[in-house]
């Protein structure tokens, strides 16, 4: 059986070593101002401080907690939201955001929140236009579209 603590201590190092990551690798865009304003490393560093602190945080009370195992139901829960969010984060390289975020958002409120069909399709087919409207036309910044798109020529 797996402890509360060793999962709390691993996701706190996990998450920790991800924030570490963004906030040193932000440092060579720059941080701070410059004459044309703030520099574009200063949000990717400041996102990856708060990931740190509060990875520390948890991980400090990880230490000081003083619960036991973990229960099959509790695992079976917590791999009913790792496996998902693990298989869309996997196959966006593959189908891309776009197609890997409505297939999430279709796959969790059918099977995990027992939402009504229409429903899912109709949040599933908002969501990546939702994201194409704000990330590709307000901002001007292409998600991944992924190998598949690329084959089709997008």
């Amino acid at each position: 059986m797996i402890s509360r603590r060793a999962l709390e201590l691993l996701t706190a190092a996990l998450t920790g070593g991800f924030g570490a990551a963004v906030a040193v690798s932000s440092i060579d865009n720059g941080i701070g101002w410059s004459s044309e304003g703030v520099d574009p490393g200063t949000f990717p560093f400041l996102t990856g401080l708060i990931i740190l602190l509060g990875s520390l945080y948890n991980l400090a009370r990880g230490f000081l907690d003083e619960s036991g195992a973990l229960a099959w139901s509790q695992l079976r829960r917590l791999a009913g939201l790792f496996i998902p969010a693990a298989l869309f984060v996997g196959l966006i390289p593959f189908i891309g955001m776009y197609v890997s975020s409505g297939a999430y958002m279709l796959g969790v409120l059918l099977l995990q929140n027992r939402r009504s069909l229409l429903a899912s399709i109709t949040v599933a087919i908002s969501t990546p236009l939702a994201l194409y409207v704000v990330f590709e036309r307000m901002f001007q910044v292409s998600l991944p579209r992924g190998a598949f798109a690329g084959s089709l020529g997008f």
